[in-house]
Parts: structure tokens; C-alpha cells; sequence
């Protein structure tokens, strides 16, 4: 008999609902005769024919309500207890016809049946309808992941709704840290406190957990996935509250945990003053609008009502992504800033010149550089070209052409750098320095913070890559640690930090605790239900020893195993509980600049020697790690033949 309730479901949508509409009055027929025989205790009224009228016009006008409140519309296999109230309606108007046209025909049918057949079709209309859907889902359920829900609230009885939907996971129960709730039961799922996850999991072959917690802390959040990470069960996560309320995710579109997860903290409330001070109403320039840090930049920007958003950006493509995306959210919030795109390079002082004059240039976040540390280590002439001549330029040209504002966005590989990323930085902010000493009507500042998550090159995306690839998860030292911030809190820091500066400031954000690089590969592995284990070489598996293999590759060119945020020692408090003011060694621009037209003459003529010695002699603090040039083109030149004694070799071998 079910295997036929389930071949109904190949029926055209016509005949289905035709089906439905028999089998309902056939309900309203058998509830009828129950409900007569119930009060008169015999099946003498069988013999009375005038109970035959009322009982058709009731049966007529119950299905019609059925139909009206969309009853038949509703796909068996997808019932909820919403479906109730359109069974109730109809009910309703079947017993109240019922009721009444017994009465006007005077029929003889008692008054309580209406009442009791009403309730015997409450039962029957809704319960036919949740069995038949029970016998749909069970061969899906066969086949489903068993899951805990941890959070028995409103988002997790709807991430429970959801997965009855579903094809991949069956909720077996639901655990929840108020005590109040645990010993309960919704819809049909016991509420465990959390200690019992892991007997569930040696019980009940539990494979994975759901967090449906969307306002949670991140201090709780990460204390859950530290307790979980141990019982090799897969952790996924329902979107965050913001998310959630902005319509840009559901609570049914489960993800892994990201490093958010593991590494966000509770945002501080931001200073509101301080985030409008630089930005509202005003013109303002964002160079590198395109990077991980810029585009945020420029979405907090836009949410402070500026008069105009100039988007400076050398790369095509990530200027149209950017423009794109920054004019829907423009149009969603109703925003009358202008959006301008340019595209320039900073090292262009015309370009950026003709652009900072014709828009009248307010305020700039100077975000352009080149920042992956091993790129620059083997390209050091466009590196420096970049990074230091390029902030030169448009520093020079927001004095000239007095903006208010000029912030540049530093790093914390500036601090006693060991690559030249870190040194070409290191001299971005000297030059920022220098520039303010000279007193100009633009306000020059800096800020520096370490590693934002989710930006490009970043090792968070690339482990969870190599751990759904199956591994190796590579890692280049046991004992390398790193900061980490979230890209929107990183750019609301620089906002602000911008709008407290008195000119020449290195401001430096409080990054919180560095992070192990390993532990927190460990850990993702862990949080996807997998068992990591270390191994030698790339190559090397052994599928015994657990899930995912970790190798240690070894230091990149030019990379630390720790990272700072302070040269000096002693950082003042702001009026922000997450940025400081740090204070550095300074030069003056009679200093600077003579050493940067000896920086610029080398690299024009590609004198990697003379570039080097130079870094070394800069109050940089410069050590780096390789005794040997890692630039890959001056490398080749030094190896080389030159074209014409080549061809001689080659004509005298023929």
C-alpha cells in the first residue's frame, strides 16, 4: 500500500488535487456517520433521508473553503503545521453549514454532531495529510546525515523546517544551553543540554552538529567549536545575524566555519562621529578601490553620505566589480553620492593629478600597493616603483592640491622588516612623516594593523581548499604566528583612526592575540569531522594515521615567524578602546628625500645591489632573511648571454 501512496506522486498536478478532493469527502462522509452513530448510539437514522440535504450542502461548502484557503494548492510532501489554519477554516464552514441548514430544513440531526464531526475531521483531514507525508520522506530520510541542531530558538526550529525539506541531513534532536529549554520537546525532537553530544555521537553514529545561534557571541562561539573540535564530528554553521536581517543569506544555507568563526571578536560600537568626520558630504578618493581592504573601504564610505566616491583602481576588471557592486548598494540604501570610476595607476602623477583636481579631492585612503610578500621579494624594482614612489606621488599631489585628509594604510610587516614589502611600506610611512613635519594644510596619518581575513592570498580560503581537495594542508612553520582582523572591522578602524589624526600620526589597531598557524589548521580540519595528522613531505600519505595530512613547507622569501605592531614600546591611548597612537622614528623631507632620488636613479637602472645597500642604510630597521637577491629578472640578466654573442655560438656549431 505505500509503495502505491508513492507512486501517486507521478500523477499530473489535476489529478492530485482531484484525488485530494475525493478523498476529503470521502473523510467528511466517514466523520459524519461516525459523529451520528457516536450520539445517537444505533444506525436507525441511516433510514432518514432529510439528514442527506444538509449534509450535502455542508460537504459542498467545506471543500469550497478547503479550496479558497489554498488547501489544495499546499504539495503533500512539504505540509507544515501551518496548513492547520486552512484545515480549521474549512472545518469551520462545514460544521457552521452544517449547524445552520439542519436548522432550516429541520432535518433531525442532532445539535452536537456538528461539533464532534468537526473534531473527527480535524484529525483525519490533517492527520491523512502528515502520514502520507511522513511515507514521501522516509526513503529521504534513509539516506540523510544524522545532525544536532545546537539551538532550540526561533532560527533553529526554522533550520529544522528546512531540513525536512532537504536531501542531506536528519535532526534527531536539539541541544541548547538555557536550561529552561532542555527537557522540552519541539516539533517532535527531544532539547538535550550539550554535554550530550557525545553520546549521541557514539550512540547514534552523529556525524555533524549545526549551529543555529546567529546572534551569538564570538567569544561563545569560538568556546563551542573548541569543545566540539575533539569529538571528530563535521560543524557547519547557519549565516550570521547581519546577514540574515540585510537578506543577503537564509537561515537554511548552511556553511562551514569560517575564520570568523574561529578568530572574530565582539565589534566595538563605532564612534559615529568619528566614522562621518572625514567623509560625509565631502569628496573622497580611494586608491586600490578594488583590493580586499579598499572595497571595504569604499562600502563603509558609502554608508557615511559622501558627496562623491572616487574609485582609483589599475586593474579593469576588479574596478568594474567594485563600481557594480557599490552603485546596488547605493540604489538599495538610497544614496545620493556619486560613484566615479578612474582607472590609473598611483606611480601616474598626471592621471592622478588631473583626477584629484577635477573632482576636488577631499580626502584620500591611499590602500594601492603591492603587499604579497614573496611577489615583492622577486620583483623588487615594481615593488618599490609601487609601493614607495607611488605614495610619494600622490602624497605629494594631495599637499599641492590641499586635501584634507590624506590616510595611508600601513601594515605591521613595516616593523623591523625582514622582506622588502616590508621595507617599501616601512618608507611609504616615512615619507607620510615627512611630509607632515613640513606643516602642510593636509593632514597626514597612517595606519597599521596586521592580516584581514578573507583577503586575497589569505591561508584561511586556501586551507579550506586544500582540506575539501583531501589534503595535504600546507603550512610553512611549526611555530609561524599571525594577527588577524576582520575586513570590515580593519576599515571602520582606519576611518576612524583617520579622523583623530593631528598630522604625521602612526596609528596601530588593536589586532587582539596572534594565532598559530598550524593549531588553527588542526582546527579547521577538525571542525570539517576530519582527523589531521603531520607528515614530512607533500607527497606522503598515510591514511591509518587519520583524514588529512599536514606538511610543513618552510619559510616563503621574506617571511617572519612573528609579526609586530610597534617599533617603540610605548603606545598612547585614543579615543577609540581599539586604536593607538604609536610614536616612530621620523625624518625630515630635507633628509628623505635626497636618499629617495639615489632609491629612484637604482631602480631605474635596475641596480639590485645599489637598491639593497640603500634599504640597509634607511632607519628601517631592515634585516632581511635572504643573503642572496631573490629578484627573478635580475637573477636571469646576471646569468644571461647577450643576444648577439648567442647567435655567433649558434652559427658556429651549424
Amino acid at each position: 500500500m505505500i509503495g502505491n501512496i508513492r507512486q501517486l506522486s507521478t500523477l499530473g498536478r489535476k489529478y492530485k488535487v482531484a484525488l485530494q478532493i475525493i478523498v476529503d469527502t470521502g473523510l467528511i462522509l466517514a466523520c459524519f456517520l461516525a459523529a451520528m452513530a457516536i450520539r445517537l448510539e444505533s444506525l436507525d437514522f441511516l433510514s432518514n433521508l432529510k439528514i442527506w440535504l444538509p449534509f450535502i450542502i455542508s460537504t459542498i461548502v467545506g471543500i469550497v473553503t478547503f479550496w479558497l484557503s489554498g488547501l489544495y494548492r499546499t504539495l503533500v510532501r512539504f505540509v507544515t503545521g501551518k496548513i492547520l489554519t486552512s484545515i480549521v477554516q474549512g472545518i469551520a464552514a462545514f460544521a457552521t453549514a452544517l449547524f445552520i441548514s439542519n436548522a432550516l430544513l429541520t432535518a433531525g440531526i442532532p445539535r452536537s454532531v456538528p461539533i464532534i464531526s468537526g473534531l473527527l475531521l480535524l484529525l483525519t483531514v490533517a492527520g491523512m495529510r502528515f502520514v502520507v507525508r511522513q511515507i514521501f520522506r522516509a526513503p529521504m530520510q534513509i539516506s540523510k546525515k544524522p545532525v544536532v541542531i545546537y539551538g532550540a530558538g526561533e532560527a533553529g526550529l526554522e533550520l529544522l523546517n528546512s531540513l525536512f525539506h532537504g536531501r542531506d541531513y536528519a535532526p534527531i534532536a536539539f541541544v541548547d544551553d538555557d536550561s529552561h529549554l532542555q527537557g522540552l520537546t519541539i516539533s517532535g525532537l527531544p532539547v538535550h543540554p550539550p554535554a550530550v553530544i557525545e553520546r549521541l555521537a557514539d550512540n547514534s553514529a552523529l556525524e555533524v552538529v549545526l549551529l543555529a545561534m546567529p546572534n551569538l557571541s564570538h567569544t561563545r562561539r569560538r568556546e563551542i567549536f573548541a569543545w566540539l573540535e575533539g569529538m571528530n564530528l563535521e560543524v557547519k554553521t547557519i549565516p550570521g545575524l547581519s546577514d540574515i536581517i540585510s537578506g543577503k543569506a537564509k537561515i537554511s544555507e548552511l556553511r562551514n566555519v569560517s575564520a570568523e568563526d574561529l578568530l572574530g571578536r565582539d565589534p566595538v560600537a563605532p564612534n559615529e562621529e568619528l566614522l562621518k568626520q572625514n567623509i560625509d558630504g565631502q569628496v573622497v578618493m580611494v586608491t586600490g578601490a578594488g583590493g580586499s581592504i579598499g572595497g571595504e573601504l569604499c562600502r563603509q564610505i558609502i554608508a557615511q553620505n559622501p558627496k562623491a566616491l572616487i574609485l582609483y583602481e589599475i586593474s579593469e576588471f576588479a574596478l568594474y566589480s567594485i563600481e557594480a557592486e557599490l552603485r546596488e548598494i547605493a540604489q538599495h540604501s538610497r544614496s545620493s553620492a556619486q560613484i566615479i570610476p578612474v582607472l590609473g595607476s598611483v606611480q601616474n602623477a598626471k592621471r592622478l593629478e588631473a583626477a584629484i583636481q577635477a573632482f576636488q579631492v577631499e580626502t584620500i585612503y591611499h590602500a594601492a600597493a603591492y603587499k604579497h610578500v614573496p611577489l615583492v621579494e622577486e620583483n623588487v624594482v615594481e615593488g618599490i616603483r609601487n609601493n614607495v614612489f607611488g605614495t610619494l606621488t600622490i602624497a605629494r599631489l594631495a599637499r599641492d592640491n590641499n586635501v584634507s585628509s590624506f590616510i595611508l594604510i600601513s601594515t605591521d610587516k613595516a616593523v623591523r622588516p625582514t622582506n622588502v614589502m616590508g621595507a617599501t611600506k616601512r618608507i611609504a610611512e616615512l615619507i607620510c612623516q615627512a611630509l607632515a613635519r613640513d606643516e602642510p594644510n593636509t593632514t597626514f596619518s597612517m595606519v597599521r594593523f596586521g592580516n584581514v581575513l578573507g583577503s586575497s592570498g589569505s591561508v584561511i580560503p586556501r586551507f579550506r581548499s586544500q582540506i575539501e581537495a583531501g589534503g595535504p594542508v600546507t603550512v610553512t612553520h611549526p611555530e609561524i604566528n599571525r594577527y588577524f582582523m576582520t575586513i570590515p572591522e580593519a576599515s571602520q578602524l582606519v576611518i576612524q583612526a583617520g579622523a583623530m589624526a593631528n598630522g604625521g600620526d602612526v596609528f596601530v589597531l588593536d589586532m587582539g592575540e596572534p594565532v598559530k598557524i598550524a593549531e588553527l589548521a588542526e582546527t579547521m580540519v577538525k571542525l570539517h569531522g576530519l582527523t589531521p595528522y603531520f607528515i614530512d613531505h607533500p607527497d606522503e600519505v598515510i591514511p591509518e594515521k587519520g583524514d588529512i595530512p599536514i606538511c610543513f613547507t618552510g619559510l616563503r622569501k621574506g617571511e617572519k615567524l612573528y609579526e609586530e605592531l610597534l617599533i617603540g614600546n610605548k603606545p598612547e591611548p585614543t579615543e577609540h578602546p581599539r586604536v593607538m597612537a604609536a610614536t616612530e622614528v621620523a625624518m625630515s623631507s630635507d633628509e628623505l628625500l635626497p636618499i629617495l632620488e639615489k632609491l629612484l636613479a637604482a631602480c631605474k637602472a635596475f641596480d639590485l645591489p645599489e637598491i639593497y645597500a640603500i634599504l640597509l642604510d634607511l632607519p628601517l630597521e631592515y634585516t632581511p632573511l635572504e643573503r642572496e637577491l631573490s629578484d627573478l629578472v635580475w637573477k636571469a640578466s646576471q646569468t644571461a648571454q647577450p643576444r648577439d654573442t648567442k647567435m655567433e655560438e649558434t652559427a658556429a656549431n651549424r
